[in-house]
């Protein structure tokens, strides 16, 4: 029964997706259209295509699980801090000027936009260099965890539900697009809510209702306390859960996949509207998933031959006592946090690499032709990112894979979220401030690979001063990454060369102009009133 229903879903899961994107053909017969969407996308779309691309299966089954193992139900303030940093603030901050700027300087990709806000070809080329080396490994992290998931139910080859998932989400992303995703991204979206509301209700039910569960958690015994550690407040390592939150919430404001969202959405009176539903689905999906995760302590993990937690089993070992229903509707609400993710990825990856790479070099590409490379680009993503994991998966000793996905967001947010956001708000940033950021983000993050590939925990505790914290994991050298970006930009902005003032005239003017707007009779009458 629990197979034939599970089956059903996805055949119906799958028929849709599909259908979605055939039908969004039509939006994808240019450039604008497969990127942006014809930069028409309103707010409801954009909303569930942000959320759906910050949360994929790495949060509900790996980080769920290792950060609710770790922290206990302190967790939930990762999720709390995605909402409220990660969704919030992010749309706020970052939403309007971005799609002003953006489209004034008609800049597709976040690289197109430091090309042109900087007036540079070079600066364009390597940031488009960086979202391909450090996207792809993040990209095959997205396959982590589904195989457990897939092995409560079907007893097949892990390879087999890559494949599936690359292939049907290549089919309706090279057909639509941009459209393709956001609409099966508010699909998937609605999926999540509904499933990750569901598997919390039917835990909580599992371990006798919320209070019951939250005192057995509190008597789960920790280092260093005498009891209530996993329920309490901040959980055992707060200063840990700090950076995490820091992370996984700020580092969204300089994730091109995530920002580029802004870029085509219709209207500025739609980013407000956005801003709210994002909020309420990052609450709901991210706290929810955090939450949950809290609990996993009343489960246990499964051990590696060499001793060390899998945190990817924790959530599965969860689900496995459940009702069939919610185990088929949990398989589905992970795909579809994969698929969503996924897809986003890919075609950030290709349209950027298409755009800021390939085409600097043939400047008499046309539109037809541009996208045809850009779909050439989304079937190589999608393999290589597939095989990565494939290979990690049939390979556990081959562990520097599992540690480049850990750098990726860091590399990433590192390089890119300072110089954006003076970007947007600053005439004074300069290009070698730019530059200088690019190599500190990807300069830390490799440098933590190399460490982490090389050293033991011991080794890096050994380090003098701030230098044991700031390579202590991915997730301290990310978050260091970040905020020196923030103090680097400026300080070096001040002392390098600046940018023409006619220049920077005509790139802030889309800040200045103003719009009328035709008034009718009837709200002529009802102002006068």
């Amino acid at each position: 029964m629990e197979k034939v229903l599970t089956v059903i879903m996805l055949v119906i899961f799958f028929g849709v997706m599909i259908g979605v994107g055939m039908y969004s053909r039509r939006h994808a017969k240019d450039v604008n259209g497969f990127v942006l969407g014809g930069r028409g996308v309103g707010p409801w779309l954009t909303a569930f295509a942000f959320g759906t691309s910050y949360f994929s299966a790495v949060i509900f089954v790996g980080y769920a699980g290792q950060f609710g193992w770790l922290f206990g139900l302190a967790a939930t303030w990762a999720g709390l801090g995605n909402a409220f940093i990660g969704s919030l603030l992010a749309w706020n901050v970052l939403g309007r000027r971005t799609r002003i700027m953006s489209q004034h300087l008609d800049a597709k990709t976040m690289p197109d936009f430091f090309g042109k806000r900087f007036n540079s070809t070079p600066l364009k080329v390597v940031a488009s260099l960086i979202v391909f080396v450090f996207l792809i490994p993040y990209t095959a992290s997205l396959y982590n965890g589904l195989s457990s998931l897939f092995g409560l139910v079907f007893d097949i080859p892990y390879w087999v539900v890559i494949a599936v998932m690359a292939v049907l989400t290549g089919v309706y992303v090279i057909f639509g697009g941009y459209m393709a995703t956001a609409i099966n991204d508010f699909i998937q979206g609605i999926i999540m809510l509904v499933g990750i509301v569901a598997v919390i209700l039917a835990v909580l039910n599992d371990n006798g209702g919320l209070l019951a569960a939250t005192q057995k958690l509190s008597e789960v015994p920790a280092e260093g306390w005498s009891g209530g550690a996993f329920s309490s407040f901040f959980g055992p390592d707060p200063v840990f859960l700090f950076f995490v939150v820091i992370l996984t919430s700020l580092g969204t404001w300089g994730l091109p996949q995530m920002v580029g969202k802004f870029y085509a959405i219709k209207s500025e009176k739609d980013i407000h509207k956005g801003t709210v539903i994002s909020t309420v689905f990052a609450i709901i999906v991210a706290g929810g998933c955090y939450f949950l995760g809290g609990f996993g302590r009343l489960y246990g993990v499964d051990l590696s031959p060499a001793g060390k937690p899998m945190f990817d089993t924790i959530i599965p070992k969860m689900l496995s006592t459940l009702p069939s229903v919610i185990i088929a509707v949990v398989i589905v609400l992970v795909l579809s946090a994969s698929m969503s993710t996924l897809s986003s990825l890919v075609l950030a990856s290709s349209s950027t690499f298409t755009l800021d790479v390939i085409k600097v070099k043939a400047k008499k590409m046309d539109d037809k032709k541009t996208v045809f490379v850009m779909r050439i680009f989304i079937v190589f993503f999608i393999l290589v990112s597939a095989l990565i994991a494939v290979i990690k998966d049939a390979n556990p000793g081959i562990t520097f894979i599992a540690q480049m996905m850990g750098v990726s967001w860091g590399g990433l947010a590192g390089s890119f979220l300072a110089p954006y956001l003076y970007s947007l708000y600053w005439k004074g940033v300069t290009k070698a401030a730019t530059v200088v950021c690019f190599i500190w983000g990807t300069g830390l993050a490799i440098t933590q690979f190399v460490i982490s590939m090389t050293m033991t925990g011991e080794e890096i505790a050994a380090f003098p001063g701030i230098l044991s914290l700031a390579f202590k994991t991915s997730i301290h050298s990310g978050v260091f990454a970040m905020v020196g970006g923030l103090i680097i930009v400026p300080i070096v902005s001040l002392i390098t060369k600046k940018q023409p003032a006619k220049e920077l005239d005509a790139h802030f003017a889309c800040f200045d102009e103003k719009y009328t707007a035709e008034v009718t009779a009837k709200e002529r009458i009802k102002d006068a009133k």
